[in-house]
């Protein structure tokens, strides 16, 4: 060859004696002198230190850096590898899209350092569940992706599932403290559910996002219609942005009565959507969508803006001093400057803190308690009324509770509409009210409709009340009328228990105010 050629070229890979291998470039070419003999010059060049180097940069490349795994890259291939695979062989090829739960309690409280720690050990505890044919990948943050070639039948999946989820709930120590993870898994199959990588992976996400709206822990399929509702959420993420950008949101406001007085103290105000030229649409339609795609926290500043706003129009107007109540969404709540926040729109409105009342429901206080005591007290030493919403359904712990500088809890509407025909829902609104008392604390209760509820509550001192006894939410505009109408609406405690409620406002037989 190199008398054809004249100059050759070769890398080759060989090994040492002490065993390790060394690259080497080898280089020949000939010359011919002058009496045409031939003669060979050949230059041997280790490369050694610069394939490691070419190796270490392809593996940057296709590997993330944290947990040593595959990273989208790499995962792509190897499953467009699987899925021809399976192409060939007949048989199926899973994807399982694996995210941490409450992932974001450890980062908040342990710090980013420990939040990689479980990052990495968690990589380890699904690589190790799984054979050496299959591919663990990490997507990004606190989420997974495991290919799974050569399956035959859908309950081989599950068995897998269910035993990753077990390897993952196992305790882990860390910074001194035992913590238990926990995640969501959303599977996909080919090729029943597609049979393209893209998506495959985007099937097993949306799957993904059922189990943790279930609660977490668990895993789910992917089904044709949850493609139509990824749509439909798709759709309406675009309608809501809009809306903000088009002024199409509006609040109304719910009384609250005072038990004792009859008197109307403060309102709840309360989000609605009326698109133009189209029928209001429901808070529970909008709500959860604007929760799941992160726009909760711009509407929920514009609410807080325009109820401050409308707080101190109301004071300007003459009306009576009025608690204006204000609902927090938990992505609100985890925000860093809420406090800053708050005593911004309090200061560029004019609004009087302390006829401002924030309310929080428990669920999402109770996913931090210790990140939640500071920011209770910051915001109650601007004056803030503070309130726990939907009181009974989160399961606080009394010993974070009676940490919190709150003013009143409010009883969820759950317990309130069989009060007085179930047992159960009547002794825990007896017992919210006696633990609230004994706190110091107001007690409000939700969903009132009629008068025997009423007379419950009157009878079990209730403070405050609120509900479609009273009134429906109304619009800004309809608040000063119904103050001027509604003293006095509600029985005084003396009433015996059943009376009627003839001097209430009349009821509007509309469902839009009901949330």
């Amino acid at each position: 060859m190199l008398r054809r050629r004249g100059r050759v070229f070769a890398r080759e890979r060989y090994i040492r004696k002490d065993g390790l291998p060394v690259w080497i470039n080898v280089t020949a070419s000939t010359l011919l002198g002058a009496s045409a003999e031939r003669r060979y010059i050949v230059v041997v060049e280790d490369i050694s230190r610069r394939k490691q180097a070419e190796e270490k940069l392809i593996r940057m490349a296709s590997h993330d850096a944290l947990t040593g795994l595959p990273n989208r890259m790499l995962l792509e291939d190897r499953l467009a590898q699987a899925i021809a695979q399976a192409h060939r062989t007949q048989t199926q090829v899973a994807v399982m899209f694996v995210d941490l739960d409450r992932f974001k309690n450890i980062n908040d409280s342990l710090g980013h350092d420990a939040g990689d720690e479980v990052i990495v050990e968690i990589g380890h505890r699904i690589a190790r569940n799984l054979r050496e044919s299959d591919t663990a990948a990490r997507q990004g943050g606190d989420e997974f992706v495991v290919v799974l070639g050569g399956m035959t039948q859908e309950g081989d999946v599950r068995a897998i599932a269910q035993k990753m989820l077990g390897t993952l709930c196992q305790p882990m120590l860390l910074r001194g403290q035992e913590i238990f993870p926990t995640g969501s898994i959303g599977i996909s199959m080919y090729p029943r559910d597609a049979v393209d990588p893209l998506t495959l992976l985007k099937s097993a996400d949306t799957a993904m996002y059922l189990s943790k709206a279930e609660g977490g822990n668990t895993y789910r399929f992917f089904v044709d219609r949850m493609g139509i509702d990824a749509m439909d959420t798709l759709r309406m993420e675009g309608a809501l942005r809009r809306a903000l950008e088009r002024r199409e949101f509006q609040l109304y406001y719910q009384p609250q009565v005072d038990m004792a007085t009859g008197a109307v103290v403060g309102v709840e105000a309360l989000l609605r959507w009326k698109p133009h030229n189209s029928p209001m649409i429901s808070p529970a339609d909008f709500i959860p969508i604007a929760e799941q795609t992160g726009l909760i926290a711009p509407i929920g500043d514009w609410v807080l803006a325009t109820a401050c706003a409308q707080q101190r129009a109301w004071h300007l107007a003459g009306l009576p001093p009025l608690t204006v109540g204000v609902n927090l969404s938990a992505r609100q709540f985890q925000r860093q400057d809420l406090v800053e926040l708050v005593a911004r729109l309090v200061h560029e409105t004019g609004c009087d803190p302390h006829y401002l009342a924030l309310e929080i429901t428990e669920t999402a206080v109770m996913e931090n308690p210790q990140a939640a005591v500071p920011i209770f007290r910051q915001l109650a030493e601007m004056g803030v009324q503070l309130a726990i919403d939907d009181f009974g359904t989160g399961y606080s712990s009394l010993s974070y509770l009676k940490r919190f500088p709150i003013d009143s809890l409010k009883i969820d509407r759950s317990f309130v509409n069989d009060i007085t025909t179930d047992a159960d829902d009547a002794a825990i609104v007896r017992s919210v009210i006696a633990l609230a008392h004994s706190m110091q604390l107001k007690v409000v209760a939700e969903g009132v409709e009629d008068a025997l509820q009423l007379a419950f509550l009157r009878e079990h001192g209730c403070d405050q009340m609120q509900g479609f006894y009273v009134s429906e939410a109304v619009p800004a505009e309809a608040i000063e009328k119904l103050l001027s109408e509604a003293q006095g609406t509600v029985p005084a405690r003396d009433c015996p228990r059943g009376c009627s409620s003839a001097g209430a406002l009349e009821k509007s037989t509309a469902t839009q105010g009901a949330l």
